[in-house]
């Protein structure tokens, strides 16, 4: 009996000593905030790529939102920004997080019939943008046309503690994607994340195969007071998986949403002549004037060789915008403090 209880007191013991060890292992190292904006970071402003909603038949066409607080110590306002890409107009409204709370939402329930993208800004309680690397998000988004994919949102660290007043009575402020890194900002005033310019879908599976891709691109930057920039002219390539390339032009909005197919992009011979069944390629695409540019792809896939799904464009290049937004205070009890007024 004796023997029986010191082996159980043996086995505890070395329970309680491995999960103390397991719990005192390094944790790893953090993105560090000047890695570019991606969907596999946090940050102080998110870009959700695509929403949609049908309030009278949600079970086709919605997206269900979900944004998430990683820091233990501090709860955060957040901005939210619903872009039509109908018009490029803008809808806000807040949403607070305490600390380690994630959130969910319906877009049918907030912004029914309504198609665009969505851009969230960690804030102070008063509505000031706040350095807060903490933001993750992501997405479930499905169209009436029967295209629905899991997406990540895409994450810009703010850079600094610095905030930039705009307009006579400073009711803007000014968020500069810039990587700290534009001669015309040389202090790295409010600086966040560099945009990306040049952008790329990886895999174009061919129509013939029972797939219907559909791209979507939108614009970063403008005056959410109002609306967002537009895409404006853009240049891009397309690839057949024998690297055979075909150039093309079009134009957008604020958001650009188009199946690739023969109507669209127009190339000479046309897309599914290019990419015939069995076989792939890719694209490239980069504003002409060269405004910033992010998106995603999903597929719709049908039949015995098609697959369904969607991800984040790849981001290839960079260059530098700005987004400014409101000012005003948010109905959340607390936050970061006030950021230093330069």
């Amino acid at each position: 009996m004796a023997h029986t209880f010191t082996r159980a007191a043996l086995s505890l013991l070395a329970l309680a000593l491995l999960t103390g060890a397991a719990l005192a292992q390094d944790p790893g190292v953090a993105f560090p905030a000047t890695s570019e904006a991606s969907d596999q970071k946090a940050g102080s402003l998110l870009y959700y790529n695509a929403y949609t909603s049908d309030a009278t038949n949600p079970k086709a066409s919605d997206t269900r939102i979900n944004i998430t607080n990683t820091n233990a110590h501090s709860g955060i306002a957040v901005h939210l920004f619903f872009v039509n890409s109908a018009d490029c107009r803008t809808a806000d409204s807040f949403i607070c997080l305490t600390e380690n709370q994630t959130a969910t939402f319906r877009t049918s329930d907030l912004d029914p019939g309504t198609t665009g993208f969505i851009v969230a800004v960690a804030s102070t309680v008063d509505g000031f943008p706040v350095r807060f690397n903490f933001l993750i998000g992501d997405e479930y988004v499905k169209f009436a046309s029967g295209h629905s994919a899991n997406l990540g949102a895409v994450a810009f660290s703010k850079l600094n503690d610095t905030i930039q007043l705009v307009a006579p009575d400073n009711v803007l402020a000014q968020l500069n994607l810039d990587g700290g890194l534009n001669p015309a900002n040389p202090d790295g005033v409010a600086s966040y994340n560099r945009a990306p310019r040049v952008v790329a879908v990886d895999n174009i599976p061919a129509r013939a195969d029972g797939n219907d891709t559909l791209l979507i691109l939108n614009s970063v930057g403008g005056d959410l007071s109002t609306s967002s920039t537009t895409l404006g002219n853009l240049f891009g390539i397309l690839y057949d998986d024998a690297e055979t390339p075909l150039s093309f032009t079009t134009s957008g909005g604020c958001q650009l949403r188009q199946s690739i197919n023969n109507s669209f992009p127009r190339t000479t011979p046309r897309v599914e002549t290019h990419i015939p069944a069995g076989r792939s390629g890719w694209m490239r695409i980069s504003s002409s004037s060269g405004s910033a540019i992010v998106g995603a792809v999903i597929n719709r896939g049908t039949g015995d060789k098609a697959f369904s799904g969607g991800h984040n464009l790849h981001h290839l290049t960079l260059t530098n915008t700005t987004l400014r937004i409101p000012i005003f205070p948010s109905n959340c009890p607390d936050g970061p403090s006030l950021p230093t007024n330069e």
